[in-house]
């Protein structure tokens, strides 16, 4: 199996364990070091740094702010060490009870079987709209 097959297993696995709500498998295949980015705008903005980070800080707000918070996977583009999915979030804001839907995209850095980098972008007007 080549490298760039074997990292389009990796991410293919991280989302297929998200809509299964298994955290740990979505960990799985992190680096303890990645860096985890979260776009300017968005409710888990920043860079956080470690997978117990990156629970705490994106998933765990996710969770706990939002009913219902999913991605759909719509395309995954292998690029060797950089693997692109393209799909949508979609989700109800516990708060306002208003519910959104965004097209994103999030890139992939894979090196040596695991995942070092994570960087999403999303559009965050959609999201702030179903959060006020």
């Amino acid at each position: 199996m080549s490298t760039s097959k074997g990292n389009l297993d990796i991410v293919r696995a991280h989302y297929d364990a998200s809509a299964n709500g298994d955290t740990k498998a979505m960990m799985a295949d992190v680096a303890p070091d990645v860096r985890w980015t979260e776009m300017a705008g968005f409710p888990c903005a920043g860079t956080w740094v470690g997978p117990q980070a990156v629970l705490d800080n994106v998933f765990g707000v996710l969770g706990r702010d939002w009913k219902d918070y999913r991605f759909e996977l719509e395309t995954l583009l292998d690029a060797g060490d950089h693997i692109i999915g393209v799909g949508v979030y979609q989700g109800e804001y516990r708060a306002t009870k208003k519910s959104m839907r965004a097209r994103v995209t999030h890139i992939w850095t894979i090196k040596d079987g695991k995942v070092v980098a994570f960087e999403q972008f999303t559009d965050t007007l959609l999201v702030h709209q179903a959060m006020t």
